[in-house]
């Protein structure tokens, strides 16, 4: 390359330590990299950025796909990708987001503690309803654009904060997707390790060869499955014979009949083929009852979560659980609701689903 030419380019190129500040401001720390909070060094606007850097040296195969991927979804419960930086001094790669004060590990995190601490929080009206709603609108839109996920956990769920987008839920984190294709293909033998460990479908964790959109014994063909074998060794119906969902909603007074029960139980049928798709589920009478979901998922209430906190650069992300802040007086709109089933006489006024 001419020299010249090197150099005026070196010039030009925009570099994420001349243009943003974010020493100190680390807030997530995980596999991919490091995530910093960001604002812009030349005031051209207030907004707060995410700055994630992503792990190793160059670009890895999992930020090509994270990459190529964001560039391309739209929608307004998937992140948008701003901008991508390459720096030559250290070969480190950045990706620029929009940030997001919340997610929805930190939020399920707050109302446990509060709860151990004797201190249960209520939520607004619909929250629930309208995080949900989001969320499978945002899996609607990956997967009619045959985009799979592959990591969907609360971590990966983030919340906005104050703003113009106060209360949107976005989908993050496109490391580990995937485009899948109809026919579909069958999973590589040397990859056997297919979506978060923890919230894989049955199918998968019995052995399933193809991806699907879709995710008590109530399964005609789980006989077919490769790992059934192993399934019938060491799982005993003796153990589990009181462990249903019928009976778990009925200890927190969720009545059987009612159309969040029904929702619930289409989306976690075990048969692949017979549980309910992401379009489907956002078709839900669940949906059209009141409180409708609301774009704003705090519904205008105050936020009650804390903001996050700064990490050192040894500091283990994970902190213990504690309550930061207490219940704030609302008004009418924003009242709390108890437990769908129980009354206000409840000892336990808590959200309507136990976080």
């Amino acid at each position: 390359m001419d020299y010249d030419f090197k150099t005026k380019l070196a010039a030009e190129r925009e570099r994420v330590e001349d243009l943003f500040e974010y020493e100190g401001c680390k807030v997530g720390r995980g596999t991919y990299g490091h995530v910093y909070k960001a604002t812009r060094k030349d005031g051209k606007d207030e907004k707060e950025y995410a700055l994630k850097q992503i792990e190793g040296t160059g670009i890895s195969m999992s930020a090509c796909r994270e990459i190529a991927l964001l560039r391309e979804l739209k929608h307004p419960n998937v992140i948008a990708l701003q901008k991508v930086f390459l720096s030559h001094s250290d070969r480190k790669v950045w990706l620029l987001f929009d940030y997001a004060e919340h997610d929805l590990w930190h939020i399920i995190k707050f109302h446990r503690a509060s709860k151990a601490n004797k201190k249960p929080m209520q939520l607004p009206r619909g929250m629930v309803k309208s995080l949900l709603y989001q969320i499978l609108d945002g899996i609607h839109y990956l997967h009619a654009n045959w985009v799979l996920h592959r990591d969907l956990k609360p971590a990966n769920i983030l919340v906005m904060g104050e703003g113009p987008e106060r209360g949107r839920v976005k989908i993050a984190d496109m490391g580990f997707a995937r485009l899948f294709n109809s026919p579909l293909k069958p999973l590589a033998d040397l990859d056997p390790v297919v979506v978060t460990f923890w919230y894989r479908a049955p199918e998968l964790l019995l052995g399933a060869r193809h991806y699907t959109k879709a995710i008590d014994k109530d399964w005609e063909d789980i006989r077919k499955m490769p790992e059934y074998p192993t399934l019938q060794k060491d799982f005993r119906r003796t153990t589990y014979a009181n462990s249903s969902l019928i009976k778990y909603m009925e200890k927190h007074k969720v009545k059987p009949d009612s159309k969040v029960f029904l929702l619930l139980q289409r989306l976690l049928t075990m048969d692949p083929n017979k549980r309910i798709t992401s379009e489907q589920a956002l078709q839900d009478p669940y949906f059209l009852e009141e409180p409708l979901p609301t774009t704003d998922v705090f519904a205008g209430c105050q936020i009650p979560y804390p903001k996050r906190e700064f990490l050192n650069e040894d500091e283990p992300e994970e902190k213990p659980e504690k309550v930061k802040s207490t219940p704030t007086e609302t008004s009418p709109r924003c009242a709390p609701i108890t437990e769908p089933g129980s009354d206000n006489s409840d000892k336990e006024h808590i959200q309507m689903y136990h976080f």
